[in-house]
C-alpha cells in the first residue's frame, strides 16, 4: 500500500481529534454550567455532566491512538499481525465504553433537554451512542476477518 494513503488517513485521525479537544475545552464546561443554572437545587449536576463527557473522551482518544498505530503497522507491512488484531480489539472496546458512558449519561441529557425544551440534545446523545456501536461492530468484524486472514497466512507459510 502506498504511504500517501496512510498519510492521508493519519492526518484525518489527527484532524478528528482537534475539534473534539476544542469542544472539551470550550463547550463542555459551558454545558455543565448551563445544566447547573437549569437545576440550582441539584448542585452535583455540573460535576456529573463533566464526568460523563470527559470520561467518554478518554477512550475516544485512546481509540484514535490505536487507529494511528494500526495505520503505522500498515506502513511497516505488518497489517496481518497480532498487533493489528490487538489494535482493532482496543478500538472495539473503546467504542463500547463510549457508548456505555453515554447510555449512562442519557438521564442527564434528558433532564437538560426537558428543562430547556431542546429535544435535539437527546437526539445528539443517541447519535453518539449508535455511532459508537456501529464502530464497535465494524471493528469486531475487521478483527475477525484479520484473525481469519492471519490463520490462512500461517497455514500457507507452513505448507510451503
Amino acid at each position: 500500500m502506498k504511504r500517501g494513503s496512510t498519510l492521508f488517513l493519519k492526518t484525518a485521525v489527527i484532524l478528528i481529534g482537534i475539534p473534539i479537544l476544542a469542544l472539551c475545552i470550550f463547550f463542555v464546561p459551558g454545558i455543565a454550567n448551563y445544566a447547573a443554572e437549569l437545576y440550582p437545587d441539584m448542585p452535583y449536576i455540573n460535576e456529573l455532566v463533566l464526568i460523563d463527557v470527559y470520561a467518554a473522551v478518554i477512550p475516544f482518544y485512546f481509540a484514535l491512538y490505536q487507529a494511528f498505530k494500526l495505520l503505522s503497522y500498515i506502513d511497516k507491512h505488518e497489517a496481518f499481525s497480532e498487533l493489528s488484531v490487538k489494535a482493532l480489539k482496543n478500538i472495539k472496546f473503546c467504542a463500547i465504553t463510549i457508548s456505555t458512558l453515554y447510555v449512562a449519561g442519557m438521564p442527564l441529557f434528558y433532564l437538560i433537554a426537558e428543562r430547556d425544551d431542546a429535544p435535539g440534545l437527546i437526539v445528539l446523545g443517541m447519535i453518539i451512542i449508535f455511532a459508537s456501536l456501529v464502530i464497535a461492530v465494524f471493528a469486531a468484524l475487521l478483527q475477525k476477518l484479520l484473525e481469519n486472514a492471519i490463520d490462512i497466512k500461517s497455514e500457507n507459510d507452513l505448507t510451503v
